[in-house]
Formats: C-alpha cells, structure tokens, sequence
C-alpha cells in the first residue's frame, strides 16, 4: 500500500504535581516495554523531555513530538494528570489523539503507590469537551501496562485512517451520470473532515488518455498486467488501451495531488466512456485499488472516501459493490440452508461489473461488461475482471453525507459464503446476521445508496471510532442491529 500513511505514535506521559512524578515515569518506561515486548516499535516514540506537570512542560513536550515526526499522540495518565496542561497537549496537536490512564499495580503498594488515573480520567474527558477537542478513548481506557499497549495498538489503525484523511484530495471525473443521483452528495463535509477535492469533467480525462497514446511505458504495462492475469488474460487485444488508461490515470495523480500525499479517484465508466474511450476501465480501477489507490465508478465521490478510509484501516485491498441481488431461493436451500447459520434474508449478492482486484477473486477472466453490451457491441464493453470473490470475512460499511448536507454512516460485519454465484461480474453471495432488518431499517430507511465498501476482514470496531472522529453523530452511525434491538422505525406488531 504506496497511497496510505505511516504512523508515528508519540506517547507524552503526565503527572498532577501533587502525585510523585516517579510513578508516571515508571509507568511510562513500563508501557513502552510492554509495546515493543509486543508489537513493532516504528510505530511508537517514546518522549523523554519530561512528563507533563505544567503549560511550559505541555509546550516542551509539543516541541519534541513534532520534531520527532509524530503525526498522532497517545496522552499516558500515569497518575491523575494535570487536566488543563494534558488537554492543550491534545488541543494544539495537530494529529488524531488518544488518551489512556495507568491502572493500579499491587494492594501492597496503595499509599505512595497510587495514582488515581481512573479517576484523572473523568477530568481529562470533561475538559476535552469543554475545549471541543476531539480524541479517542478506548472503551475501558484505564490498564496494565499490558493493556494499555494492546490499546495503543488498536489505535494505530484508527490514527491511520484519520492521518489518510487529512491528507487526502480526492479527484473526480465528470458528473454523476443520469439515472445515478444516488452517487451524488454535497462535498461540504468533505472539508469538514480535512479533504481536498478536484473535479474535473470527463472531457479533461479523454483529452490526457489521448496524449498517452504511444506513450513508450504501455509495452512494460502490458507485460505487468499480462503477468497478473496468466490464464485468465481473454481479452489481450484490450490490453494496450488499458494500459494507457492507467499510465494516464498514475500520471495525472502525481501531476495533480498537490500538497497532498495521499489520492482516491472517483471515476466515470459510463454511459459515454465505452464509445469514445474504446473500453471500460474496470480491470484498471481494481489494479489501481491493489496500489493503494481506491477508484470508485459512477463518480461516486463518497464511496471512493469509504474505500479509502477501508483501506487504511486494513492496510490492504478494499472494493466498491453493489448490495445488487438477493440470493434465489433454490440456491439458498441447495448451498447454504443447514451448512451456515444464517437465514435466507441475512444473505444477498454483492456485484460490480468487475472492479474488485484479482487478489480478492477465487478465480478470475477478463472479459466484457454484459450489461452495457446489451446496448452496445461487445468490442467497446471489454476490461471488466469477472469472477466469484473469494469466500471470508468482510466488513460492509459506507460513509456518506445526506441531501441536507449531515453525515451518516454504516457498520455491518459478515461473510462471503463459499458459494457459487452462476453469474457474471465480480460478485459474491454475502451473508450479514439480521441483514433483513438492516436492509430496510437503514439502508432504505437512511436513503444510503446502492454502493457500498468492502474490507476484506473485520474492521467494525476501528471504523466505527474512525467516523465518530471524524465527525459523524453517534445517533446517524448504524450498525446491523440483533433482534433483541429493534430499530426506532421497526414495527413492534410486523
């Protein structure tokens, strides 16, 4: 992944001046063993300044981590902490923040051994609201050494994605095309969260594929994209135009993402792009995915977002799909009722004409897009990577701003059934508890569009604290809700 973030973690411990200074100190050097006893310390800086008693020590302290190249900061209560100084720390650093408190070691030691950080953190999270400073609080943040470190841990994914975003331009191409309203939201929030955007008309796109014609690099493109394909490489008349398409897409990112370091593309696919361009650029949106660079179609801008955001928190591939079909009744008795514990509504088929990576597929072809080719020849629908996708854990999320400009966002974590789909596209049969319930009390309910995110493992819990962070109400963030939890809208008598 070229196109995400490395995350530093500064780690500034504090102590309230009438608690020994010696137990944040010791605390601290204890917690920094304990992450590198266990995890990879790149991750974390350790800063030795001093521990913060007072402004001048939050100042220090400040200084130290950002020489440090810190872009995100753990605050370590080793004792009860000095609520003002500890939370200008957190207000004037720049980066995702986090706060953790150290919990009490032995009953043999509770007169000049004690800290009281369990109840320093009260103090801490009032000031922060009073400050409106955003951080992450784990949700038991008081702990061993131990834990504390698993929690600094769990938190490197969450700082990441957060970094990515302020970070992040992402580049349109054309708008949302008719019959795709859906796609289309307002970008206000866009720079509420720190992101960049360049919309560009389709027209801009055509005119720089046109100048790659020739370009000397397609023959070594061809050669990549013929190695990742092998057998599966159906279509290899297309290839040359593919390449070109992608050595121009590669090409206008790094002429057009400014100060910015990292780039997700909403692109066009159609109804025009087959005819004029030649092609459809599925199979170059998945290899750009498999870079780093997540591209969503239909210029779906927040999708792309989603993707990105998904992308961080794994740290590896994601897809964009359609929550397309349900799954006929035949094949839910033949291949699932009885094998898996799910019933035929928690199932439904997830589809794009073919813009999941080929690491994400069972198996795979490059062949042309059946639905366009139905209005078209065959010869301008080719480029599509066609392919069951491989069965396991997924996480099916979305991020999203509504019509009137608020964030909204959803969570639901499930599984690709090693089932076979009879049908055509990059699509799998999907499985997530109580999807029924999901589907019309939040999906239709919340008017999310049809697109949605894909991680390829489950992430539920990181993303949800990366947009509550990012801004998005605790009440507009939803999730598949169990039985046992009826949604606000669901009808106690159904």
């Amino acid at each position: 992944m070229n196109n995400i973030p490395q995350v530093k973690i500064g780690i500034v411990a504090v102590s309230r001046d009438c608690f020994p200074e010696s137990l944040s100190v010791d605390r601290r050097k204890a917690l920094i063993k304990a992450y590198t006893d266990k995890y990879d310390a790149k991750n974390i800086y350790e800063c030795p300044i001093c521990i913060v008693e007072s402004e001048i020590h939050m100042v220090q302290a400040l200084e130290d981590v950002k020489k440090a190249g810190c872009n995100a900061l753990v605050v370590y209560l080793g004792n009860f902490g000095p609520e003002i100084s500890e939370t200008l720390l957190a207000k004037h650093f720049e980066g995702p923040k986090m706060f953790i408190a150290a919990a009490e070691e032995s009953q043999a030691d509770l007169l000049d051994g004690r800290g009281d950080a369990y109840c320093g953190m009260l103090n801490a999270s009032y000031n922060l609201k009073l400050r409106s400073i955003r951080a992450y609080i784990p949700e038991y943040p008081v702990g061993t050494a131990e834990e504390c470190a698993d929690m600094i841990e769990e938190f490197v994914p969450i700082a990441r994605a957060l970094v990515g975003l302020s970070e992040l331009k992402i580049i349109s191409f054309g708008p949302r095309p008719m019959n795709f309203l859906a796609c289309n939201a307002p970008i206000q929030q866009l720079y509420n969260m720190g992101i960049e955007i360049e919309e560009n008309s389709e027209l801009d796109l055509f005119e720089a594929f046109n100048k790659h014609e020739g370009d000397p690099r397609i023959p070594d493109k061809i050669k990549e994209m013929e190695g990742e394909l092998g057998c599966a490489n159906k279509k290899p008349e297309i290839l040359p135009k593919l390449a070109q398409y992608e050595l121009t897409l590669l090409d206008w990112v790094e002429e057009h993402k400014g100060y910015r370091k990292c780039v997700a593309i909403a692109g066009k696919c159609w109804p025009a792009f087959q005819t004029q361009f030649g092609f459809v650029p599925c199979y170059v949106n998945s290899r750009l995915a498999g870079m780093g660079i997540p591209v969503s179609c239909e210029v779906d801008i927040y999708g792309c977002l989603s993707e990105f955001i998904g992308t961080c928190v794994s740290n590896d591939v994601v897809t964009l799909l359609d929550i397309n079909n349900s799954v006929p009744a035949d094949m839910y008795k033949e291949a699932i009722e009885g094998k898996f514990n799910y019933t035929h509504k928690d199932t439904f088929m997830g589809f794009h004409c073919g813009n999941t990576n080929a690491k994400k597929l069972s198996s795979c072809e490059m062949k042309y897009q059946k639905i366009m080719a139905r209005n078209l020849p065959i010869e301008v629908t080719n480029g599509t990577l066609e392919g069951d996708i491989a069965p396991g854990d997924i996480t099916f999320y979305r991020i999203q701003s509504t019509a009137d400009n608020k964030l909204r966002a959803y969570i639901a974590q499930g599984e690709v059934l090693p089932v076979a789909t009879k049908s055509f596209g990059g699509i799998g049969v999907f499985a997530i508890p109580e999807m029924g319930r999901f589907y019309r009390h939040v999906l239709i309910e919340k008017n999310f569009p049809h697109h949605g995110a894909v991680a390829f493992g489950h992430f539920g819990k990181a993303l949800f604290e990366v947009f509550k962070y990012a801004g998005v109400p605790v009440e507009d963030l939803n999730y598949n809700q169990p039985k046992s939890l009826p949604y606000p809208t669901e009808n106690p008598f159904a």
